[in-house]
């Protein structure tokens, strides 16, 4: 039933689908879908879930790298060829006027932060994973959502990568990763990752964490004034 729901969405010109035509397409009466999903507002928030959990399994099964600043650019990448490939369910998936927000953007939001935390430990970082995080994934989806919705103003065939380089500039420092030269905060922001990725060594628990919370404070005061 999802799958035909998913095809009236996507043949829809207002991005919106009849319960009475998809109970049609399967061969159902509708109070099998009121069954099941209850109402189309329920219909519509399993799409929007399905849509999801093919989208973070999709991330999931990206090859990682020794690379995590290549890693980083093709999954920005993929994440624009997944929106092109389901234009329909990706523009309900991140609509606004959703009535229940999904748990599956905060996957994808730690999905990404475990990314950054690699690129954060070979010193790329210019800002704590979470705050580059949701510079990366905002740009992204707005780049994505504006491909789609209008894409006769947002023709640009080079208007990802644009985006993409400019905040990747932003939030990045390749050449502190090559020479370790990136200043207090991207060496505070480095040796945080790299203490939360070892094991437990010379540190106690409560060293441990009061050691991550001054290079955290290092690192956001870096961010702040890179200078």
């Amino acid at each position: 039933m999802l799958e035909a729901a998913e095809e009236q969405l996507a043949a829809s010109a207002d991005n919106d689908i009849s319960t009475r035509a998809v109970c049609e397409a399967v061969g159902v009466g509708q109070p099998a879908l009121y069954r099941i999903f209850k109402d189309k507002a329920g219909l519509l928030a399993a799409l929007v879930d399905h849509g999801f959990e093919r989208y973070v399994e999709r991330k999931r099964s990206l090859e990682q790298t020794d690379d995590p600043v290549a890693d980083l650019r093709a999954g920005w990448d993929d994440h624009i060829a997944f929106a092109r490939e389901n234009a329909a369910t990706y523009r309900l998936m991140f609509s606004p006027t959703l009535t229940r927000r999904p748990d599956a953007p905060q996957v994808i939001f730690d999905l990404l932060c475990a990314t950054l935390e690699r690129c954060a430990r070979v010193g790329a970082l210019r800002l704590p994973a979470p705050l580059a995080a949701q510079r990366i994934l905002s740009a992204n989806v707005g780049v994505a959502l504006a491909i789609l919705v209008s894409p006769e103003i947002y023709s640009d065939p080079q208007l990802s990568v644009g985006v993409r380089d400019a905040v990747f500039a932003a939030c990045l420092d390749t050449a502190a990763a090559r020479d370790v030269t990136g200043g207090i905060g991207a060496t505070a922001i480095q040796l945080a990752a790299q203490l939360r990725g070892a094991a437990s060594g010379e540190l106690g628990d409560e060293e441990r964490q009061l050691m991550l919370k001054w290079l955290s404070r290092l690192g956001a005061d870096g961010a702040a004034d890179p200078a």
